[in-house]
């Protein structure tokens, strides 16, 4: 098995010093292979060169886009290069760039993708989760859009719908790029939506989820806060018209092609038939 550890970078100079040796220290000890890959988004600071100063200790493999492109392209390029590299039994980590989500809960995540789940994430409401620094507006917001989220978009076994801290076996994002090619991340410019967007889109292919209790440290961040709260309300709204039970005119569509998938033999591997490749990864 290789786990592909995912980061999402825009200005986050201050941020990447501290979170990349965290990362290595927290699965350096871990029995499988592992390939830090890091999406620079256009950054317009010294995001670059904090990075290309940690190579030397930390092989760090970077994509980078030239101007600013936004988290659903950063995500969408970040996941395909995953796919492309990775193969049956791997695994795709996704966290922020920021310091708030701490590298520790890797390992934990990996257990529970072995126990048989497609999608893992890290939540803030199961026993033990929590979240510190967030206050007044920010968490008033959060928690109408989780409870939005909820009612809309009911997923058993999630609740943190909008934790993009999350595991995902390599089986389902393959075929999620595959059933969807360049849709599986439509709202590429509406905010933070596209954290919703895969949710909704990999419990269309049949995923299975769960969460394991995370403690959102807020008040570690080291950078400005990304989030555009207009356009991301427009982006729940427009995934509400598009794909929820009730309304969804692009679901209709989308489940049809995916049962006319499968009702052709094309299916993605369970856990219990599933064949694990290892894929070489750069020297720790």
């Amino acid at each position: 098995m290789t786990l592909f550890v995912l980061l999402p970078a825009y200005n986050e100079e201050n941020s990447i010093p501290a979170l990349i040796p965290k990362i290595f220290n927290a699965l350096g000890c871990q029995p499988y292979a592992f390939r830090v890959v890091l999406v620079d988004d256009g950054s317009t600071d010294r995001t670059a060169e904090r990075v290309e100063e940690l190579r030397a200790r930390f092989p760090v493999e970077v994509i980078s886009h030239p101007l600013n492109r936004g988290l659903g392209e950063t995500i969408r390029d970040g996941m395909e290069f995953c796919v492309r590299e990775g193969g049956p039994g791997d695994i795709v980590v996704r966290l922020d760039c920021d310091d708030s989500q701490d590298p520790g809960y890797i390992p934990r995540l990996i257990e529970k993708v072995r126990e048989g789940y497609d999608v893992v994430i890290t939540s803030r409401y199961q026993p033990g989760g929590d979240q510190t620094g967030v206050y007044g507006y920010r968490k008033l917001l959060s928690y109408g859009a989780g409870l939005f989220m909820k009612v809309v978009f009911p997923i058993r076994g999630v609740r943190d719908y909008s934790s993009g801290y999350r595991a995902y076996r390599w089986e389902i994002l393959n075929e999620a790029v595959e059933v969807f090619g360049g849709r599986f991340i439509e709202q590429m410019h509406l905010g933070f939506s596209c954290t919703l967007e895969k949710v909704v889109k990999l419990k269309m292919l049949g995923a299975r989820f769960a969460e394991v209790a995370h403690v959102l440290r807020y008040d570690e961040k080291k950078s400005e806060s990304k989030m555009a709260s207009i356009p991301t309300t427009m982006g729940y709204l427009a995934l509400a018209w598009k794909y929820s039970p009730w309304l969804g005119l692009r679901r209709r569509y989308w489940r049809r092609r995916i049962a006319e998938r499968h009702g052709n033999g094309a299916s993605r591997v369970r856990p219990s038939e599933e064949t694990t490749v290892c894929v070489e990864s750069p020297a720790i």
